[in-house]
């Protein structure tokens, strides 16, 4: 989860969002036919897109802050902003949008996550088979009610907390990218060695589940509740590896749409979901909320842009994924 640091990191990082660059701007009325949309959430994860992608279009949207931008290829780009309403009410409006044809085309999140040490590490990407919402249901604190396991107890069904991605294309992307070159840096081998199991280790790209959640959760008891809740709500056939913010609200403006067997969420890991050994929960927000710790953020920012952009010009040449 990452949204109380960004704006740190986006002045500790020197990352900037670039406006211009698009030849068609609002004036057009030409239909453009999507063949891959890629869904950033915040600024720092679109920037590698709009630097090293081409773009001939940009659509603005009501009621999205970013227009979607897309090229002659095919290839489209939008920003929802963080978390889960804005995910679904973006989602949902640049779905609406009479400029964008759907109809052939696949979507795809490409944004960062934090994980827990034991299922992933800094920078590497997941992606994901199951999307779990581990906000929806009874959260009831230990000193309230000891006798509930994991603090979780399960409410009447909302019908948005749990959805299968279609496995066919999951695999065809994970196949397709799986050897992707991905970024790494000392400074995340440090911070990596710092926690048990996790000396050099290196990122790679796999399939594992992702846990959706508004609230941004830090240490071991947190994780492990969530962890818990996503084995519950997929009757153990899912592994939480992803924390992230909008997953399950963009599954469910595309399932809403028809379009939820045209979806596939990467996630890649900017931060482990606990603080250190030694290190306190309340020291780690701290320093992740100044930018003076993280040094995963450039890492998981770069390697989705690298897998995702794979993963997108394969959609694109393989639409029947042969």
């Amino acid at each position: 989860m990452y949204t109380r640091w960004v704006g740190a990191l986006l002045s500790a990082l020197g990352l900037v969002f670039v406006l211009g660059g698009c030849g068609t701007q609002a004036g057009g009325t030409d239909r453009i036919g999507v063949k891959a949309m890629v869904i950033t959430m915040f600024d720092p994860e679109a920037e590698p897109w709009v630097k090293q992608r081409q773009w001939s279009h940009e659509i603005p949207v009501p009621g999205v802050r970013r227009p979607v931008r897309c090229n002659d290829s095919g290839l489209c780009m939008m920003v929802t902003d963080m978390g889960k309403t804005n995910a679904a009410l973006s989602t949902s409006a640049v779905l609406a949008s009479p400029r964008l044809d759907f109809d052939n085309a696949y979507f795809i999140t490409a944004g960062i996550a934090g994980t827990p040490p034991e299922a992933g590490t800094l920078g590497f990407a997941a992606w994901a088979r199951w999307v779990v919402d581990v906000d929806l249901g009874h959260h009831v604190l230990p000193q309230d009610d000891p006798g509930v396991p994991d603090g979780y107890l399960g409410m009447p069904k909302a019908g948005t907390e749990v959805y299968e991605l279609d496995q066919r294309l999951v695999d065809a992307v994970y196949r397709n990218t799986k050897d992707v070159t991905l970024a790494d840096s000392p400074a995340a081998a440090q911070a990596r060695a710092a926690f048990p199991g996790q000396e050099g280790q290196k990122p790679v790209v796999t399939q594992c589940d992702t846990a959706t959640g508004d609230n941004f959760w830090s240490g071991a008891a947190s994780s492990a509740q969530a962890a818990a809740i996503v084995r519950t709500q997929t009757d153990g056939r899912a592994r939480y590896c992803t924390s992230q913010m909008e997953d399950n609200a963009t599954a469910a403006a595309l399932a809403r749409a028809g379009k939820l067997n045209r979806y596939v969420s990467l996630r890649t890991a900017s931060n482990f979901d606990r603080p250190r050994p030694g290190q306190s929960v309340t020291e780690l927000l701290t320093a992740i909320d100044t930018g003076a710790e993280n040094p995963g953020f450039p890492l998981a920012v770069d390697n989705a842009y690298r897998v995702a952009s794979a993963a997108a010009d394969y959609l694109m040449a393989h639409p029947n994924l042969d």
